[in-house]
């Protein structure tokens, strides 16, 4: 009998010492079993304000819908560089001494800060509204894969689209100004204008006159920019049906456009929504959808989380553009808005 009770007592801890070997184990500082594993992205934006902040809550909002949450499965750190190539690049290696499984870079001075760290390296970039990711070197073209790590959204309207929105709301006007800030988007979209008026008979008897303004760094940059721009304007007014907003910092703010409004005597096509809507001082506009941008690059990064490589990544263009008109400006400057552009512009009429 004794014998009997002995060997049940060693067949039970055996079971027990079976089991126990089978279950997971759990320490202090480990994830517990089944926890969701973190991805840790890395938000480099060139300064604050728009168009980065809406893009940066529309990729957040996005990347949730995607079923990435903060503080669940989702590690993320934002840092802004003033615009500052060097500042950037000074973050990136900083931020980058710990591991990240994207960074993501919104502007064109981020952008090119990430390319002078990171280009041809493992780590996986998406860009966001830079003008020229061509021109800067980080891909090739929009219609095949990337050559390196970096792929993304760029930022404007192509100029031919801009330049059919401008003819239609303006169909006597010939000669417009372009007033811009001396950096490398700027030089980017103005090249873009320069080729399309040559080489497009459409657009034969379209002028533009150009002028620049010194870059001015720093989160206030575009005020001293569009301050410095009102000598311009006032060159230029005699000379010029209206005026072009810049595919620049000055054109995504709101100071140089305000500035435009207060001096000039012409209207202002803007680059933004805000420049209509905002009531910043454009007559119309036709923009890029910040959201859309925002949308684009999260399902980017999306599939950079699950796997998928770079280079299988074809950049975009940014998918939807809106238009917006101000009736009141339009009247003051006598302008007959076409009736298909007021159905474009839809919620989007200042009256």
């Amino acid at each position: 009998m004794r014998t009997t009770v002995v060997s049940l007592l060693l067949l039970a801890l055996l079971t027990v010492a079976l089991l126990a070997s089978r279950l997971p184990v759990c320490s202090a500082g480990t994830d517990p079993p089944h926890a969701p594993a973190v991805r840790r992205l890395l938000v480099l934006d060139s300064q604050r304000g728009n168009p980065y902040d809406e893009v940066r809550t529309a990729l957040f909002a996005a990347l949730v819908r995607y079923g990435y949450t903060e503080g669940r499965n989702l590690s993320t750190t934002v840092r802004f560089s003033g615009n500052d190539v060097r500042e950037g690049e000074r973050i990136l290696q900083e931020e980058l001494k710990k591991p990240y499984d994207v960074v993501f870079v919104g502007g064109t001075a981020a952008t090119l800060s990430a390319k002078n760290v990171l280009y041809g390296k493992p780590q996986p970039v998406v860009f966001a509204s830079p003008t020229d990711p061509v021109g800067i070197g980080v891909i090739r073209d929009f219609s095949g894969k990337p050559a390196a790590n970096f792929t993304g959204v760029c930022y404007p309207v192509p100029v031919k689209a801009r330049l059919k929105f401008i003819r239609r709301l303006m169909p006597k006007a010939h000669t417009f100004g372009l007033i811009y800030a001396d950096m490398p988007q700027s030089h980017s979209y103005n090249s873009w204008i320069q080729n399309l008026l040559k080489n497009d008979r459409e657009f034969k008897d379209i002028k533009v006159i150009f002028r620049s303004v010194p870059l001015v760094k720093g989160e206030n940059g575009d005020r001293v920019m569009a301050a410095r721009a009102k000598k311009l304007i006032e060159e230029l007014d005699a000379k010029v049906d209206a005026y072009i907003k810049p595919c620049d910092q000055m054109g995504t703010r709101s100071n140089f456009s305000e500035v435009v409004f207060s001096t000039s005597k012409r209207p202002l096509i803007g680059l933004v929504r805000d420049d209509v809507m905002g009531k910043w001082g454009a007559t119309a506009t036709i923009y890029p959808s910040h959201e859309s941008i925002g949308s684009q690059s999260a399902r980017m990064i999306r599939d950079l989380f699950a796997g998928k490589k770079t280079a299988d990544i074809v950049p975009e263009w940014p998918h939807q553009y809106g238009v917006a008109v101000d009736l009141t400006k339009a009247r003051r400057f006598r302008i007959e808005i076409p009736v298909e552009l007021l159905q474009l512009a839809g919620e989007n009429i200042v009256r």
